[in-house]
């Protein structure tokens, strides 16, 4: 009886605790460093590898990596036939670093065992056109593209990427009218242990998931603006199985705020609207911040950074400067590409 009294006021003194170490925050700028800059490069893939450098793919076939504690950079070409190479989407393992490339061929990379990259998987449909790739663990991972057929282009490995398999459509949900999806930022997909999140766009946007990394698939309906081929979400996070946020609009008309901000709290199965006709306006990737309880977030795109503290409600533009993608280190710091550069964003209150 004294040792279950004993463990029970251990475990309402470890979750007193545990609340304690939260204190709500309210961050109100962001330093920008510059760590890159190449105006002939065009970034909207980025990965934070595991000993903490970051690796990067864009266009005009080149690749690299920015050593963050050296600050040096290396950056590469890779060369396929004539083509020039645009590479969106880029994923990692504890072994290996993986980049696939926008159009047709889509072309899907490895590192290989001698340093080089190594292709070890192409689409030469004509109509491929992939735009996001993630990883369940080291063996398993996931890129989505435009459907070729009736449904969105799935490609899934189980051995730690050296091969590659397209899902048929009889096993996905069938499109609508116009539905595809945007190689914006790297994060039309979410994931968050075996759960799976793939955000379409376009006429039709909508979310897919997958409770079992891809085995079995659902498909959601989302509130966001959509019914023009440039409408819809371009970029979706989740903070845990079940709280997610997703963010898009239309990149022809930046400046338009109207249903481009949606949010869910029962895994994607339903969605509601956010801030309406409030900004930020459209943007090509949210995140949420790490270790906040997933009450703070970060939307960035080519017209500026907005910060939210309240999972999504309200909204504070910290900054005009442009960006694609974000990645954050931990719960004050991120890395963002875009066009012409990498930077180091440090936030603060």
């Amino acid at each position: 009886m004294k040792h279950s009294v004993f463990v029970l006021v251990l475990l309402v003194l470890f979750s007193c605790q545990d609340e304690k170490e939260f204190v709500p925050r309210d961050i109100n700028s962001v330093k920008i460093e510059t760590v890159m800059q190449d105006s002939l490069l065009s970034i909207r893939a980025i990965q934070l590898l595991n000993d903490g450098n970051l690796a990067f793919a864009g266009n005009n076939n080149t690749y690299g990596l920015y050593n963050v504690k050296t600050h040096s950079l290396l950056k590469s070409k890779q060369v396929f036939d004539s083509l020039n190479l645009e590479f969106r989407a880029v994923a990692q393992t504890a072994q290996d670093f993986f980049m696939l490339s926008v159009g047709s061929p889509a072309l899907l990379y490895k590192t290989g065992d001698t340093g080089n990259m190594e292709l070890v998987y192409q689409d030469h449909h004509p109509k491929a056109f992939y735009n996001a790739m993630r990883f369940w663990n080291n063996n398993e991972g996931i890129a989505i593209g435009d459907p070729t057929n009736d449904c969105m282009s799935i490609i899934i490995t189980r051995n730690g990427g050296k091969s590659w398999s397209k899902l048929s459509c009889e096993n996905l949900p069938k499109i609508l009218d116009g539905e595809a999806a945007f190689a914006a930022s790297n994060t039309n997909i979410a994931i968050v242990g075996n759960h799976t999140w793939v955000a379409t766009g376009g006429k039709a946007s909508r979310v897919l998931y997958s409770p079992d990394k891809g085995k079995t698939w659902e498909v959601y309906s989302t509130p966001i603006v959509q019914g023009l081929a440039t409408t819809g979400l371009y970029s979706i996070d989740f903070y845990d199985a079940l709280n997610g946020f997703g963010i898009g609009g239309d990149y022809t008309q930046p400046d338009n705020n109207t249903a481009n901000k949606i949010r869910t709290s029962d895994g994607g199965k339903t969605w509601e609207l956010v801030a309406p006709d409030k900004n930020p306006n459209y943007r090509s990737c949210v995140q949420y911040i790490p270790n906040r309880k997933g009450k703070e977030l970060v939307a960035i795109g080519f017209k500026g950074i907005d910060y939210s503290s309240d999972s999504g409600s309200t909204w504070k533009n910290l900054s005009p400067e442009g960006f694609y993608t974000i990645r954050f280190v931990n719960d004050s710091v991120a890395y963002a590409a875009g066009s012409g550069r990498i930077s180091k964003l440090t936030f603060s209150e």
